[in-house]
């Protein structure tokens, strides 16, 4: 019998649908189980979404060193001692640090430190003002809407030129206002705006980013009496060089130009970028293992209610299967029915299944975003997969039916009495 046999579909249907209740309820747990394995997967991915968009706007491969206070004495130098960059450690370093890529120094007022007023004519704001190296913008990159960013001419001749965030723009200026070539007066010392960026970060950080100002570290020590004065630095390592190995590079010409003891951790501050990501993904190839592994467990049990039904519903045909053996079915007819149930019953509820779980995901999931849960999605090939594991567990739920209606012997099948 062909399994485009409309005879057999029939008595497929009829089977299935003999016991309604019974079907329905072995259904649900497919059904349930792709369901969850479906939800599990895209609230995964909103997750791991919504993180890494964190890292938006920045170079994942960037370390930040900035300094403490020492806690060892080092020659005849006391713990607690608190001591400053400059810019003779901006030259050290791109002379002895070739394993870097980007040097950025940078200085800040306002942001995080405080309050800095910046003033347009009668209009106030406070912003960060953050004294840079054009490169920079390696490692946080943004995209100018109008006018230019920072260059090395910039920095060489001190100009007091500024780049201004989206924010800076909203609150100082009108719609219809000129702004680059505009002038603002920042802690008293005027600057001329020559190019306006729109920040490519999220959350918090795309908030700093829009209310920030960006000038030459020069003209920002110049200005602001910071004398060589350099708050911290942002490094990027060429090709080939892990940010570790930069960061115990830079450390050690830090230490060494500061006397600090080589064995005091906490005299410098570090964040690697590099080890953070690294540690997100390791985390989410674990996050994402235990919803396989449950959704997968939780999925076979839904197969295993199959498996058993199937067993009740073959010891409910027992005669019937033994009439077919008697009259000369051939075992393959009869194992390749059952599984068909079987896989029929898995298939149809498994597909309501991903039908009902990617519904969800895609329309109820963007209800919930929030900067922690962003674009809750499953891809094509997660729904293939699904449909691979609902055919593999309809064919296991039929088997272990399909080998128990085998050993019915026609003889003894003949003699039951349903």
């Amino acid at each position: 019998m062909s399994i485009f046999d409309s005879d057999r579909w029939r008595e497929v249907f009829d089977t299935l649908g003999a016991n309604k209740l019974r079907t329905g309820l072995t259904a649900f747990g497919v059904l349930w189980g792709i369901f969850m394995l479906i939800i599990m997967l895209g609230a995964g991915s909103g997750l791991q979404n919504g993180v890494s968009s964190e890292f938006d706007g920045f170079a994942t491969n960037s370390l930040y060193v900035w300094t403490q206070s020492t806690t060892k004495p080092y020659k005849g130098l006391p713990t607690g001692r608190r001591f400053s960059m400059n810019n003779e450690d901006t030259k050290a370093l791109r002379e002895l640090v070739p394993e870097a890529k980007v040097i950025a120094p940078r200085n800040e007022i306002g942001g995080w430190r405080g309050s800095t007023n910046v003033v347009r004519g009668s209009l106030t704001g406070a912003f960060g003002i953050k004294g840079d190296y054009p490169e920079a913008v390696q490692i946080q990159p943004m995209d100018i809407v109008e006018g230019r960013l920072l260059n090395n001419k910039d920095l060489s001749d001190k100009r007091k030129v500024a780049v201004i965030g989206s924010k800076v723009v909203n609150d100082l200026y009108t719609a219809d206002e000129e702004i680059i070539g505009s002038s603002l007066m920042m802690n008293g010392v005027y600057f001329t705006v020559v190019g306006t960026f729109k920040t490519k970060k999220s959350g918090r950080e795309a908030e700093d980013d829009a209310q920030s100002i960006f000038i030459p570290l020069s003209s920002f020590q110049q200005a602001f009496n910071y004398g060589n004065w350099v708050s911290y630095y942002g490094f990027m390592p060429v090709d080939g060089v892990s940010v570790a190995e930069l960061e115990q590079k830079v450390l050690k010409i830090l230490k060494e130009r500061h006397r600090i003891h080589p064995n005091d951790e906490f005299a410098f501050g570090a964040n690697n970028n590099e080890e953070d990501f690294q540690e997100y993904a390791n985390v989410f190839s674990g996050i994402n293992f235990l919803i396989w592994f449950v959704g997968t467990l939780t999925l076979i049990a839904g197969v295993i209610g199959i498996s058993n039904i199937m067993l009740v519903i073959v010891k409910e045909r027992t005669k019937e299967i033994g009439i077919r053996r008697a009259i000369g079915a051939s075992p393959v007819s009869i194992v390749s029915q059952i599984i068909l149930e079987a896989l029929v019953l898995t298939s149809m509820a498994g597909y309501i299944g991903i039908v009902l779980g990617v519904w969800a995901v895609e329309f109820a999931g963007p209800m919930i975003e929030d900067d922690s849960f962003k674009n809750p999605e499953i891809n094509f090939q997660t729904i293939i997969i699904a449909l691979g594991v609902l055919i593999v567990s309809g064919c296991m739920a039929g088997f272990i039916p399909a080998y128990r209606a085998l050993e019915i012997k026609p003889v003894d099948a003949l003699r039951t009495e349903n």
